[in-house]
């Protein structure tokens, strides 16, 4: 069958994109059986089908397409966009993920010059851009699972491949959270295993640093991740409660606000330990968090992921006060100040936040009542003069 050209459709072609647009999985595997249809047909625009399925929603359309043999790194519309680059204006988390799970480049820019996480921003698709600047690809990992030159043994056992991928692909760097995942996974809550594990990231970071084109952004994070591993190995080595000890360690809070200076101290030390002291990321992280005073905002964790995730709109978010984890709902009942996944979060929050929940719930009913005297004085105000016209 010849090359695909733009414009040129087979009517069974033509049929294919239009059960694309309507949504019907069963019809469009039917025409991918067809002979005349060609999988990476261009329509006059230079877009394929899974170009259509990527940037109008369809999660079931992209993967019969994939399946089939799509090639999500077509690149010939007119334009110069991706899959990847309508996935990510699509809003689909689950979609870019799929585009890159399937080998969808990062780094390739449209006829503007803008990358696929670049074009989700631009339009405010800032989910799908911490989908894209976190991914890593479970190949790249698997590498270090294998035997490399004369060595006997590979640096990563292949049993912790599955764990630690985990760890890496975790879109929320709280260390909380970070720590947790390494807690639920019993291979990965190991001394020894977590050592293995620091040490292939601080060889990923070096190698993102190295590489001709220099990836700094998952460099920090590779760097940040290797902290915490290295700080969970230390308290199972010293300490008897372990992992939850760390956890207890990084939630509590000072007496007078609750704000928990140790994981705010162990964040600003990861980032002042990251080893290429001239990375410009590194120079523009200390240059937004030394001036900071802790306990004030902003936090060196949400500096640090707002860098790494790229979300512009960080700040307007609702994270965990537990685990960081983005779209928390559950507030406390009592106060109303902090806001929790779930009651699992809170649970292990309780033992800290207990100690100011009351003093926060008297400033926040105050705050209240002043409010509402202002909104008193201006309604008598606006009263006064209806009355003088």
């Amino acid at each position: 069958m010849s090359a695909p050209k733009k414009g040129d459709l087979s009517s069974t072609e033509k049929e294919l994109f239009q059960v694309i647009t309507a949504g019907d999985v069963q019809e469009a595997s039917r025409l991918l059986g067809c002979k005349d249809v060609r999988v990476n047909c261009l329509d006059e625009y230079g877009m394929t089908p899974l170009m259509h399925a990527a940037y109008k929603g369809k999660a079931d359309m992209c993967k019969l397409l994939l399946q089939h043999g799509a090639d999500v790194n077509c690149n010939e519309h007119e334009h110069g966009y991706t899959a990847l680059m309508f996935a990510g204006l699509s809003g689909k988390t689950d979609i870019t993920w799929m585009m890159l799970d399937a080998g969808a480049e990062t780094d390739v820019v449209n006829s503007v010059g803008r990358t696929a996480a670049q074009m989700a921003a631009f339009v405010g698709q800032h989910d799908c851009v911490t989908v894209i600047n976190n991914f890593f690809s479970r190949a790249r990992l698997d590498y270090y699972t294998k035997p490399q030159g004369l060595e006997k043994e590979p640096k990563l056992p292949p049993k912790l491949a599955g764990p630690l991928h985990k760890v890496i692909m975790s879109t929320s760097l709280n260390p909380v959270k970070l720590v947790l995942l390494v807690k639920e996974n019993p291979l990965l809550a190991e001394v020894e295993a977590l050592d293995k594990c620091r040490r292939v990231m601080e060889l990923i970071c070096e190698k993102c640093v190295k590489q001709q084109d220099m990836n700094e952004v998952l460099a920090m994070k590779m760097h940040f991740i290797s902290c915490v591993l290295g700080k969970c190995a230390s308290f199972l080595k010293e300490r008897e409660d372990k992992l939850d000890g760390l956890i207890k360690c990084l939630l509590k809070g000072r007496e007078s606000d609750g704000f928990p200076v140790f994981q705010e101290k162990f964040v600003r030390e990861c980032i002042r330990k990251f080893p290429y002291c001239n990375a410009t990321l590194l120079q523009q992280l200390v240059r937004s968090i030394a001036p900071v005073e802790i306990g004030n905002d902003p936090t060196a964790i949400s500096v640090l992921t707002q860098a790494i995730t790229g979300q512009v709109g960080f700040m307007d978010s609702e994270f965990c006060t537990t685990c960081g984890e983005k779209g928390a709902e559950k507030r406390c009942s009592i106060c109303k100040m902090v806001i929790y996944c779930d009651q699992t979060c809170q649970k292990m929050h309780w033992f800290t936040h207990k100690k100011v929940c009351k003093k926060l719930q008297e400033q926040r009913e105050k705050q209240e009542a002043e409010s509402a005297k202002l909104r008193e004085k201006h309604s008598n105000g606006e009263d006064v003069c209806v009355a003088i016209e």
